[in-house]
């Protein structure tokens, strides 16, 4: 279902409201299949990611739709899309963590010996 969906919004969607990179990240599915909760990232500014979500929830119809026909079922889900961060909270990190490797000097890999250290050795 996630790659049905993915493949949809990348290849069939023309509505502008959808910018940005969009990644459909997981698909929950309750037991009874009625009711799909898609996580997407969507990678732009605030007002662009307010806008993506706006033309999700218009296209989410004619999706649910396409779902269902794709995985022949008999009753499509019906689709939520909701915000998964974690892709932007991961590119946060990394920018973190480069921005520390920068700043670090390049000897510093290794920790000063402590006292005990020096006392060990003599």
């Amino acid at each position: 279902m996630r790659e049905e969906i993915a493949t949809f919004l990348a290849n069939d969607v023309k509505d502008p409201r959808i910018m940005g990179l969009v990644t459909v990240t997981a698909v929950e599915v309750t037991r009874d299949l009625r009711h799909a909760k898609v996580f997407v990232s969507v990678l732009g500014s605030e007002s662009q990611r307010a806008a993506t979500f706006d033309g999700l929830a218009g296209v989410a119809a004619h999706l649910r739709g396409r779902v269902g026909r794709a995985l022949r079922l008999r009753v499509a889900p019906e689709i939520e899309f909701r915000n998964d961060d974690s892709v932007a909270h991961a590119a946060k990190i990394e920018q973190l963590l480069a921005q520390v490797r920068r700043e670090r000097p390049a000897d510093a890999g290794d920790p000063p010996p402590s006292s005990e250290d020096e006392a060990a050795d003599d």
